[in-house]
């Protein structure tokens, strides 16, 4: 049984919704390449941040 386009793109928009918390509308008017994009594991830097940077960066943006 081949899926059709309505039903796989339902399918999609709720994975939008649920894992991006798109509306409707902003599943709609997203590109395939914005949606692949969104839904891609996010990439590993090849380097750590340096300890120095991230104490800066905690002391600028404090979480309280």
């Amino acid at each position: 049984m081949t899926a059709k386009f309505g039903n796989a793109a339902s399918r999609l928009c709720g994975a939008a919704s649920t894992l991006l918390g798109w509306r409707p509308d902003e599943f709609w008017n997203a590109t395939p390449a914005e949606l692949a994009t969104a839904l891609a594991p996010p990439e590993h830097s090849a380097e750590p941040m340096l300890p120095d940077v991230f104490a800066d960066l905690r002391q600028r943006f404090p979480d309280d």
